[in-house]
């Protein structure tokens, strides 16, 4: 039964229609339902305790909503502005620093600073980083890229990720390339180790006992790597490092060979190799398309954990650190997994392409 005590609550056929909408609709605010629950259960003639009863809120919400709709109507459910200090950047403020920053640049300058941008429009430095954050902007970072202008491109993106994404049955696919001028880099002072609250410390300054370079070849099913230390990258050189290969892939295996453009990749010495060894077959990848190899990516695993920060006296000590973390790699390789297919490439590159083919570029 309803309190007699307060005023009856009545809806309109239009009202009703409006609240039963809000509590049905999926993307209604939660509260907003919650508000439209309750004056229908009050209109049904509940009882405030029953009302808050079977709604699961406490008396206060009910009294206080019902009250509100009796006052104001459907307007009464909206929330009520907030307290707080008063908006002082307009509408057009925002949109002509979000404009300048994507449009202009500083005059003597290459991007804004959030102080040069604050100067111009009037406001804050820190409102022109709140902005920029809101609208995901950051004039200070910057990328490189290249497009490559290879005529087989396409082809080669296809015969690449397809070697990725389904590999021949009974063969084996290795990424293969070059580190060259690998340098043994000893620091002009002890490397200070890291302590609580301070990171390692080295000199900026060194001495370079030479340089080596490294073949690999990274098996794309299982993650291993096959690793050749030589003074040099020369075509005889592949040609040797072919052999390894040769020598410690199972026999009865087709060997597909992803490799870029290098020249001495396409020498006389290599061509009559592969003509000896009929079961290897090289696939080329874009010309400046590294990104597609993966054993670039065991490269960049190689050069921060044991390149980066090490310190070596000597080519030697260079070449058994380098031999030492192959192996340890290898006894506990993981492949990389490839997830892009051609046609996702291939469409970026278009997008892209097209982008900086626009009038305004």
């Amino acid at each position: 039964m309803g309190d007699s005590r307060l005023a009856p609550l009545l809806l309109s056929e239009a009202e009703r229609q409006v609240l039963q909408g809000w509590v049905k609709r999926r993307t209604t605010a939660q509260g907003l339902a919650l508000r439209a629950w309750i004056v229908l259960a009050c209109a049904e003639g509940g009882s405030i305790v029953a009302v808050a009863a079977r709604l699961g809120v406490n008396r206060g919400t009910v009294t206080k909503w019902r009250a509100r709709f009796l006052r104001e109507r459907l307007d009464g459910l909206a929330d009520e502005p907030r307290p707080g200090v008063r908006r002082t950047i307009t509408d057009a403020q925002v949109e002509e620093v979000v404009v300048r920053t994507l449009e202009e640049v500083p005059q003597g300058g290459t991007h804004w600073s959030k102080r040069e941008l604050a100067r111009k429009v009037g406001i804050s430095p820190s409102s022109v980083l709140r902005i920029w954050h809101a609208f995901g902007l950051q004039p200070w970072r910057t990328e490189v890229f290249k497009v490559s202008p290879d005529p087989m491109l396409i082809d080669k993106i296809r015969d690449v990720v397809g070697l990725y994404l389904a590999p021949p049955a009974n063969a084996a696919v290795f990424a293969v390339d070059e580190k060259p001028q690998i340098q043994a880099l000893e620091r002009t002072a002890p490397v200070l180790p890291m302590l609580p609250g301070v990171p390692e410390r080295r000199s900026f300054d060194y001495v370079r006992h030479g340089t080596v370079d490294l073949f690999a070849a990274l098996d794309v099913a299982t993650g291993k790597v096959i690793g050749k230390i030589s003074a040099q990258h020369r075509a005889v050189d592949f040609r040797d490092f072919l052999d390894e290969i040769d020598r410690q892939t199972e026999p009865g295996l087709a060997v597909h060979v992803i490799c870029d453009n290098l020249s001495a990749h396409k020498a006389p010495v290599v061509h009559r190799w592969l003509l000896a060894h009929p079961r290897f077959q090289l696939h080329f990848t874009p010309t400046y398309s590294s990104w597609i190899n993966q054993v670039e990516r065991w490269f960049a695993e190689l050069e921060r954990r044991c390149l980066e920060r090490g310190v070596h006296c000597s080519l030697d000590a260079l070449k058994a650190d380098l031999e030492g973390w192959i192996k340890i790699w290898n006894e506990n390789a993981k492949p990389f997994k490839w997830t892009k297919t051609a046609d996702q490439i291939i469409d970026r590159i278009c997008r892209y392409c097209s982008r900086i083919s626009e009038p305004a570029h």
